[in-house]
């Protein structure tokens, strides 16, 4: 490891080393490095195509007759053996290159989805309309692809083989078990002030998410790293670090999955992408430089550009979620020509409107067991005027039902 380090500290001397092995060395880095990115980039980028169609799927079941499931349709197994190649495009280029480059590029996929959102939009708009309505996500996606680019240039050349000797090392080093104490407290604290005090705020959800995440990806890293070692020929198999690596990226995998539905639930998905994404890639990036010691031998030009690089794709990606449609809240009368679809479910006698349970619901059909009942004109609920208690009860108002013809 410390070898490594030192080509990473001559590769920052460029022209002043002139030691061929040194040079081959730098090549085959930053090769790998490109690899890397690479698979990443095109990961993230199919990902993204595969959640776009399977959404598209669910859109047109919705409002089509078709009786089918989803899980029947071309186009949703399509997009799930997208969704698996690109993971597994993800998965792989951890081994290739440093986790303080492969963790930002997640911001491709949230370019790939406001690209196909603004292609694939439904709406027709004037050209002066469409500029001045997403003039934010055309500045945040070229603000992320500059801060992608940088990070890509500038990231650091780290080459280092995942054996079982160098996770084994890194795993009890002093500065990675100061920096998992840390982490232990700030995720007991946070823990402890969700659960019993209630404390709802996004930011506290999704620290507990990037905290999660950032164990995630140093374990995926190392698995990912023996994975391909073994495959080459050098079996990491058979050391017990692998398998520890193998049951934290599970388990934190499975609980960072469960604190972003909890989000999800609460706050817009938009939001959650862009203050996630902020939160998890600064700590991940943070994880992999204590555990991986990523930035050792990098010289400060290069940090400071990669640092740079970071906080761009941060406000465009910011920009691009800023500009994404709000949820429309439900209401409880909705237009039948604005539903697509909903007008066939008169056919099968179904409840175009949920019952509100109320005693008068402003456009729900309560009453839908005989279809010919629903095109009958609707009675307000009989009211009955008290008087005095010794007087007899009221005559109760009544709303006279017109016939067909008036």
């Amino acid at each position: 490891m410390a070898g490594g380090k030192q080509w990473d500290l001559r590769c920052a001397l460029g022209p002043f080393s002139f030691d061929p092995a040194h040079i081959f060395s730098c090549e085959f880095s930053l090769q790998e490095n490109l690899i890397g990115a690479l698979l990443a980039i095109f990961g993230h980028l199919v990902v993204s195509i595969a959640l776009n169609l399977q959404k598209y799927c669910h859109i047109r079941l919705a409002g089509s007759k078709d009786p089918r499931a989803y899980f029947k349709t071309k186009t949703w197994w399509l997009g799930l053996f997208l969704m698996l190649l690109g993971e597994l495009g993800v998965f792989a280029s951890y081994a290739f290159a440093p986790l303080s480059l492969i963790v930002p590029l997640s911001a491709v996929s949230v370019i790939a989805s406001a690209i196909i959102g603004i292609i694939f939009i439904k709406e027709k708009w004037k050209p002066k309309d469409f500029l001045r309505r997403y003039v934010l996500s055309f500045v945040g996606c070229g603000l992320a692809i500059v801060g992608t680019y940088l990070l890509v240039t500038f990231a650091p050349n780290s080459h280092e083989k995942m054996t079982g000797e160098n996770i084994t090392r890194h795993l009890v080093s002093w500065p990675f078990l100061l920096y998992m104490l840390v982490e232990i407290i700030l995720f007991c604290l946070l823990l402890y002030f969700y659960k019993e005090k209630n404390a709802n705020n996004i930011v506290v959800i999704l620290l507990l998410v990037a905290l999660l995440g950032s164990m995630t990806v140093v374990t995926v890293k190392a698995v990912a790293g023996m994975l391909v070692l073994s495959i080459q020929g050098n079996l990491q198999l058979d050391y017990p670090i692998f398998y520890v690596m193998f049951v934290c990226m599970v388990a934190t995998a499975v609980y960072q999955a469960a604190f972003l539905s909890q989000a999800s639930r609460m706050y817009d998905s938009s939001l959650i992408a862009s203050v996630g994404y902020i939160l998890s890639t600064t700590i991940a990036i943070t994880a992999g430089a204590v555990f991986y010691l990523d930035f050792i031998g990098e010289d400060a030009l290069h940090i400071c550009m990669f640092a740079l690089g970071c906080l761009i794709a941060f406000l465009g990606v910011f920009l691009i979620t800023r500009n994404r449609k709000k949820a429309i809240p439900f209401e409880p009368y909705i237009s039948m020509d604005a539903m697509p679809g909903m007008q066939n479910m008169h056919d099968k006698g179904m409840t175009v409107q949920p019952d509100l349970k109320a005693s008068f619901s402003y456009g729900a059909l309560e009453n839908n067991d005989n279809i010919s009942e629903i095109c009958a004109p609707a009675t307000l609920p009989v009211m009955q005027e008290e008087h005095s208690s010794g007087a007899a009860p009221g005559v109760p108002y009544r709303v006279l039902e017109h016939t067909k013809k008036e």
